[in-house]
């Protein structure tokens, strides 16, 4: 059977006019951002798209043109520091390999513009640190580009976890895994990327288990595996499996690998009922089930422009200035316990992660949350 249950988006109805809305700067004009934002930012209702930052000029004077930009909407990278003297520019999308976050994070913070980072945040602890320092000192927003927290799909499994109608939650396994075909992909290159797997899809897994538990792990143990001779994973790992422990004795299993045919789920196990993400980490048609031992039940949920939710939640925290429900606080947290795994991986040995208790230690108000507040 199937029911339908409350739209968990977290929007309104209000759509605000073109010189209401929040405006950005796209920096990196690659497949995500032809083939996601740039519908994102149509679909939204509170952010406009009014600059393009790109090492290919000619490719982006094209696009544009499309845009409805003009061509001195257009930057390179060296002169990115002119946006300061855009006031329709009031934030920066970055969506550059890995590697480059931090260094166009600080210098969007030093031109006083608010930042939404892809994920991961950055490529090391300490580069993240620097990076969410940078933002407070100049008294910008941070915000890491999570964009399945803000998710419907997501929501809804968050909540009928947190909500006990699972009953205990005792187990969870999450899986990302995809074929890197193209041994030039920046992704499998380690100055760039930072790391194989784990850094791009093993995150997803990673950063969902915190988000659908609201809790922080304090163990992980991980081993890593690259096929020999498979020249694509010389300088990255190909395959992640790392286990988590949190607090209320829910173990969480995750794998990821670039070498294995696209499988994206994520499943949660307790003693009433369970649930099923699958796909999980899709832009598009994600599904949830619940099972219990007498019923399956899949949940029909309004699905709504993933990107454009995000964007919309970063434009109100703009204008508010509240702190974001995915800060940079949150990508830095990610980022610490990824490089236990990988110190797990190395050594052979479970990692101690500092311990939290209590629930969304580094995450702000909730979307629906904070409207509601507002409404």
């Amino acid at each position: 059977m199937s029911e339908q249950i409350t739209d968990y988006s977290g929007t309104d109805n209000q759509i605000l006019s073109p010189a209401e809305r929040v405006g950005y700067a796209v920096v990196g004009l690659g497949e995500l951002t032809e083939e996601e934002l740039y519908p994102a930012f149509h679909l939204s209702a509170r952010s406009k798209l009014t600059a393009l930052v790109t090492g290919d000029r000619e490719k982006a004077l094209v696009q544009a043109r499309q845009l409805g930009l003009k061509d001195e909407d257009v930057y390179d990278y060296e002169h990115f520091e002119e946006l300061e003297g855009r006031a329709d520019v009031q934030a920066v999308f970055i969506v550059l390999p890995n590697s480059l976050h931090r260094e166009y994070t600080e210098r969007a913070a030093r031109i006083g513009k608010h930042v939404l980072c892809e994920k991961p945040l950055s490529v090391s602890v300490q580069d993240a640190e620097a990076m969410v320092s940078s933002c407070k000192a100049a008294g910008v927003l941070l915000m890491t580009a999570y964009r399945i927290q803000y998710t419907p799909h997501h929501q809804a499994a968050r909540e009928l976890m947190q909500s006990g109608q699972l009953g205990q939650v005792k187990l969870m396994t999450a899986v990302d895994v995809q074929t890197e075909p193209d041994e030039g992909q920046w992704r499998l290159k380690a100055k760039l990327a930072g790391g194989g797997s784990l850094l791009d899809v093993g995150l997803y897994c990673l950063n969902t288990a915190r988000f659908l538990t609201g809790e922080e792990p304090y163990e992980v143990f991980a081993y890593t595996h690259s096929t020999p001779g498979d020249k694509r994973f010389e300088e990255v790992e190909e395959s992640v499996s790392f286990t988590l422990r949190f607090p209320s004795g829910v173990i969480s299993s995750n794998f990821c690998s670039y070498g294995a045919s696209k499988h994206r789920s994520v499943r949660v196990l307790a003693d009433k009922a369970n649930l099923l993400l699958d796909p999980a980490f899709d832009y598009t048609n994600l599904r949830l089930r619940k099972d219990t031992e007498t019923e399956v039940t899949e949940l029909l949920i309004k699905e709504v422009d993933q990107f454009a939710l995000e964007l919309d939640h970063f434009s109100r925290c703009v204008v508010s200035g509240e702190q974001p429900y995915t800060p940079g606080e949150e990508g830095l947290q990610d980022q610490r316990i990824m490089e236990a795994i990988y110190t797990s991986a190395r050594e052979g040995r479970p990692v101690q992660l500092e311990r939290f208790e209590g629930r969304d230690v580094f995450r702000g108000r909730a979307p629906a949350q904070a409207e509601r507040e507002r409404s």
